[in-house]
């Protein structure tokens, strides 16, 4: 018999999944580790639970508590669903540019979304900011602190990682994913260098992101603007400090959006913009390192999140793409 202690017993151990078309195409096996299938639908189901962990274990949160965060939606869900499951109020600070469905997801979770105007990281009225000085103000109250609470990077280290070098039997070459926090790339990176420091670890990085320009210069430089949604930054998190990575690979939104109906067309795969950056980063790499490489990356969310946006043609018409 085998039984998952609810919502936090069922985080992790999620498939790899053979993308056969990209395969196929590049000479390389291309595998996307299927985060969406987490219970609260994506990659960071793994950081909240490492948070709220953490913060309990060193009696920060206790019974009544308040998680407080500034996100872009993911990770969010993750606490707002454990928060529920565990008795916390959630109160999430999200950007107005935000898809319209991760605010009603959260809302319907029992979170308290407080939406604020997209401004850069140095603006004080950025969302990471508000939310830190909402955690001081309001009672018994932590701040989640996502980019710089390495216990979001420990989630990856100690179960992400793994996962895929257990399901690969040590046989990969390279692991490329986009990153936000830093946590993922962070975790996943730490690990996957220790058993086999030949493997490549990447950073994919959207337009409007610093990260590309620092792994290739040492300096962040953004350029251009992106639609894609809780990826890319223009700051180095603690989280990412120090991870090992050997290269960045830049993609544009077309690229992107070509991408992610490529994985609803041909797997049957509806997922976000996060992994339509991935995918499309993985088949740069596999065209860079050439045919009988094991690539790979993850499939952090569900497309059912963005059908106002990414879904829907009329608003992708006007952002100048195209689904092809």
């Amino acid at each position: 018999m085998s039984i998952n202690a609810g919502f936090a017993g069922s985080i992790g151990n999620t498939p790899l999944i053979r993308l056969a078309k990209l395969s196929e195409e590049t000479g390389c096996e291309i595998l996307g580790k299927a985060e969406f299938m987490n219970p609260g639908g994506s990659v960071k189901d793994r950081a909240a639970l490492y948070i709220i962990r953490d913060a309990e274990e060193r009696g920060v949160l206790q019974a009544g508590g308040a998680v407080v965060e500034g996100t872009a939606g993911n990770t969010g869900i993750g606490l707002a669903h454990i928060c529920a499951a565990r008795g916390y109020r959630c109160v999430i600070v999200i950007p107005q540019t935000q898809s319209p469905e991760k605010m009603v997801l959260l809302r319907a979770l029992g979170a308290e979304v407080r939406a604020v105007p997209a401004v850069p990281y140095k603006d004080p009225e950025n969302f990471q900011k508000v939310a830190e000085r909402l955690a001081q103000q309001l009672p018994d109250a932590i701040w989640a602190n996502q980019f710089d609470n390495v216990a979001n990077r420990r989630a990856h280290f100690e179960t992400t990682g793994p996962e895929i070098w257990r399901d690969t039997a040590g046989k990969l070459d390279a692991f490329v994913c986009a990153t936000g926090t830093g946590g993922t790339l962070g975790g996943v990176a730490r690990f996957l260098k220790q058993q086999k420091p030949a493997v490549r670890t990447v950073l994919a990085d959207p337009q409007g992101s610093g990260l590309y320009s620092f792994v290739k210069t040492g300096q962040i430089v953004a350029e251009g603007s992106s639609i894609t949604e809780g990826i890319g930054t223009s700051r180095v998190t603690s989280n990412l400090e120090g991870t090992p990575i050997d290269d960045a690979i830049r993609i544009d939104d077309q690229q992107c959006v070509t991408m992610v109906y490529r994985l609803l067309r041909e797997e049957g795969l509806l997922v976000g913009g996060s992994s339509g950056i991935n995918v499309a980063a993985a088949v740069e790499l596999a065209k860079q390192m050439g045919p009988g490489h094991t690539i790979v990356t993850l499939l952090c969310d569900r497309g059912n999140l963005y059908f106002a946006r990414l879904f829907n043609e009329d608003w992708l018409r006007e952002k100048g793409l195209s689904t092809r």
